[in-house]
């Protein structure tokens, strides 16, 4: 049966298109603008100010990046940072949130409330790097893995996650003669792929944006990752701390616009191919507690 609609109701239908189609305009217009300076001249940015269609295109500004040594190690960096420090977070996760799964292990509520109080309290920025400092991490990437290995929000729903896994299946693979490391191998983390996609995702766009840690720990300019680099073209700009990387260089605005694009790019191509696992991993990891 059709349900007739009210004038009232098509009002307010129009309504919320028009505001879904305002908040859309209003999200790409900045990252078309982007996008589009990226390829414009220097005097046409200057003088025209907004467009969303440069008069002429011009590839310099990813020319220079692209044969940019600064731009390549700090590139190189990022992706250094990022693959193995995803690796060691979902490596650690994995197990810990497995162990924690298991209600013969002895102290579990102890050790989960220890993780659970992380997630309140902090030992403190200072704490943290005199820590780091004393052991001798200073300047090393270690000093990025190690800090931020586990998060404990993450480890909790995948807890979760692992004691959603029926009984049944992992009282099968004992019978079957599998110990614990053959049952998380073989059984539980096929079946935690949903999960593990998901974390992966998270734990890779917090090690990709590493920022602020960066500057804390690593004092070697030459390992600082991207988006430091880029701070260092948006705000310095040609300034004795940019100078640090590069001898006074005097970025273009293409340049800023394509750096912007070249740092957001990996990640944009990595999404899809997670995506599909996004929801059904933090849908199943909250079915029990």
């Amino acid at each position: 049966m059709n349900r007739t609609i009210s004038k009232s109701e098509r009002y307010v239908d129009v309504i919320i298109y028009a505001l879904l189609i305002l908040v859309t305009a209003a999200i790409l217009l900045p990252l078309l603008y982007v996008v589009t300076a990226s390829f414009a001249p220097e005097e046409e940015y200057l003088t025209r100010g907004f467009f969303l269609f440069p008069h002429k295109w011009t590839w310099e500004g990813y020319q220079y990046l692209l044969t940019n040594p600064g731009f390549i190690n700090a590139f190189k960096s990022a992706l250094i940072i990022s693959i193995f420090g995803t690796l060691i977070n979902i490596v650690l996760t994995t197990l810990m949130a497995y162990g924690l799964s298991k209600v013969w292990l002895k102290e579990r509520s102890l050790i989960s409330f220890m993780v659970l109080f992380t997630m309140l309290f902090t030992g403190g920025m200072i704490p943290t790097y005199m820590v780091v400092k004393g052991l001798g991490l200073l300047d090393s990437y270690w000093s990025l893995w190690l800090t931020s290995a586990i998060a404990p929000f993450h480890l909790i729903v995948m807890r979760s996650f692992f004691r959603s896994v029926p009984d049944e299946v992992l009282e099968s693979s004992n019978m079957d003669g599998c110990g614990e490391w053959r049952t998380l191998w073989s059984i539980v983390l096929p079946l935690s792929l949903p999960a593990i996609a998901t974390f992966t995702l998270f734990y890779l766009v917090h090690n990709w944006n590493t920022y602020f840690n960066a500057i804390l720990y690593l004092n070697d300019a030459t390992k600082w990752p991207l988006q430091v680099y880029l701070r260092q073209m948006l705000i310095d700009d040609a300034s004795a701390t940019a100078a640090s990387i590069e001898q006074s260089v005097n970025y273009t605005p293409a340049a800023k616009m394509s750096a912007i694009l070249l740092t957001a790019f990996p990640l944009l191509i990595i999404y899809p191919f997670l995506q599909k696992y996004f929801n059904k991993g933090m849908l199943l990891g909250s079915v029990k507690g």
